[in-house]
């Protein structure tokens, strides 16, 4: 693998704060400048997909962009020199991957009431993008959103709602239930969709859950079809980051476990937005 493919899958390995949709969107965006400017051969783009597939088994939508460009590609007319063919397949699948978060978030604009609160964990790019559409459209709303430990990638929303016009309250993962009775709507993001009525998002989404349920509030859950997985929450590799991010004490009898992603029931959610409309569960008609 030449340095540019590696330094892909690197970054790939080492991005803590982009959703998954959005990790997808960079890398297909690095893959076709990759192909642009170099002469790759089939074998060298073949073994960046295997890589890239592997690297973030918590987030599907990566390997699924995957296996969507591979379906795509056909047999190779020149094996020594690919970019001619592929270039326009990964720009076809990125633009797909674009066009389902749009219609992620014009569906979920429809569930929103005028100065609606709006709690939300972690920074899931298509939950942000309906807060965009919301300000676009002028649609008065208001944020909570929780810091997100340790990656506090909710630092970046607030920062990101701010320059919006967004009024925003930051607070920590521990005031969840706290301030579940000033929200209106709650709204979460999706790394992986599984097969089993379970889904795989940031950890803190079961707590998330588990509040809105109690306090009566409706969760719906932001999860385009590239989030769709065969895999069930028994077997789904849920990623560990290094204990030292946590920043706690170390010692002979100290453990630290730093799981990045948790498994949540959709039991305990109102239901998915997709790219393929509305589902409410138990499950009813799509809207």
């Amino acid at each position: 693998m030449d340095q540019r493919a590696r330094a892909i899958v690197e970054a790939v390995r080492k991005d803590n704060q982009s959703g998954a949709t959005q990790l997808a969107q960079k890398v297909l965006q690095e893959v076709r400048q990759w192909l642009i400017g170099e002469v790759v051969p089939a074998n060298a783009l073949e073994e960046l997909f295997d890589d890239l597939t592997r690297t973030r088994p918590s987030m599907v939508p990566l390997a699924n962009a995957v296996t969507r460009c591979r379906e795509l590609f056909g047999p190779w007319r020149n094996s020594e020199k690919v970019s001619e063919q592929a270039v326009p397949v990964v720009a076809s699948v990125l633009e797909q991957l674009i066009r389902a978060n749009e219609r992620v978030a014009l569906s979920a604009f429809e569930l929103v009431p005028e100065n609606a609160a709006i709690l939300t964990h972690s920074r899931s790019s298509q939950v942000l993008a309906l807060f965009r559409l919301l300000a676009e459209r002028q649609h008065p709303f208001s944020v909570i959103c929780t810091q997100s430990s340790p990656g506090n990638e909710g630092f970046t929303l607030a920062r990101e709602l701010d320059e919006l016009g967004v009024p925003v309250t930051l607070i920590t993962d521990a005031q969840t239930g706290l301030f579940m009775a000033e929200a209106d709507i709650v709204f979460s993001g999706c790394d992986t969709w599984l097969s089993d009525q379970h889904f795989v998002n940031k950890s803190g989404t079961y707590l998330l859950a588990l509040a809105a349920r109690e306090q009566g509030k409706p969760l719906w859950v932001l999860a385009d079809s590239f989030k769709d997985s065969s895999g069930k929450s028994e077997s789904v590799a849920l990623e560990e980051m290094a204990p030292e991010e946590l920043g706690g004490p170390t010692g002979a009898h100290i453990r630290t476990r730093n799981i990045y992603f948790e498994t949540v029931p959709v039991r305990l959610v109102t239901g998915r937005v997709s790219d393929l409309g509305v589902f409410s569960f138990p499950a009813e008609p799509r809207r």
